[in-house]
């Protein structure tokens, strides 16, 4: 159910990857918290379920879909969400997308720039309209997933370290040119976190999650919820004097 009086009450908040992982979890959160919900991602079917499973506990959601790393999609959805509500409050560029892991020098060009196109260029895309949209209407917010590695590097995934501390760079930029137009602009950092591949992964080897545990001081993976309650406190306006900030919700993983 929707909570009239939550932090992000009234709010229409766009969400990018919102068919899975951190990006469904968000939807949940945040019209938990009272807001109204636009879903974008590329797979239709998912998006349907969990618009009708919102509006099932009296939220407001619809869905796009949309590939963010074509422009006219991003400009689309954006608009998409402007034509139904009248405003854009606040968006979660979440969309994103990983790599194999292999060293940079036997990655093809394919690969790097697959992960570039989704990552860095649909930040891109999704930035563009969305600040053009809240210009009008005198500012909001934005929240852009980057990770951890976009504060340190690991080994074997260069495209996505490079990509992931483009998205930083692009949220420092942003939010220095837009401030005094009161758009508020962060990213957050997750760690390790649950999702369908994650889970896979640990399943078929057992000492990969081990490893990946002792990496963190709390030896464990964040819940989608977890990272996406970071992501729900920078839209709100709990956050007001928060720009330009890249927030790790990692578990102290950086820390070390």
């Amino acid at each position: 159910m929707s909570d009239e009086r939550g932090p992000l009450a009234g709010k229409i908040i766009l969400i990018t990857g919102a068919s899975s992982g951190i990006g469904a979890a968000a939807a949940r959160v945040f019209t938990r918290q009272g807001a109204g919900v636009v879903l974008a991602a590329r797979r239709e079917a998912r998006l349907r379920d969990l618009v009708d499973e919102l509006r099932d506990m009296g939220a407001t959601a619809s869905f796009f879909t949309a590939d963010v790393s074509d422009p006219a999609d991003a400009r689309a959805m954006v608009e998409c969400a402007v034509s139904r509500h009248g405003r854009l409050d606040a968006a979660f560029n979440n969309a994103g997308t990983g790599i194999e892991k292999t060293p940079l020098h036997l990655t093809d060009d394919e690969a790097y720039k697959r992960v570039m196109d989704v990552n860095v260029t649909g930040v891109w895309n999704c930035l563009r309209h969305e600040i053009t949209a809240m210009l009008p209407t005198g500012g909001g917010s934005i929240v852009n997933t980057s990770s951890v590695g976009g504060l340190v590097a690991t080994s074997v995934a260069a495209p996505y370290i490079a990509s992931k501390h483009a998205v930083v760079g692009l949220t420092k930029a942003a939010a220095v040119e837009y401030a005094e137009h009161g758009i508020r602009v962060n990213a957050i950092a997750p760690g390790l976190t649950r999702s369908e591949l994650v889970d896979q992964w640990f399943t078929l080897h057992p000492e990969a999650e081990q490893r990946a545990f002792r990496s963190a001081p709390q030896q464990r993976a964040a819940e989608p919820e977890e990272v996406a309650e970071a992501a729900a406190w920078l839209c709100s306006d709990r956050a007001s004097f928060v720009t330009g900030s890249c927030l790790a919700v990692d578990g102290g993983r950086t820390a070390w």
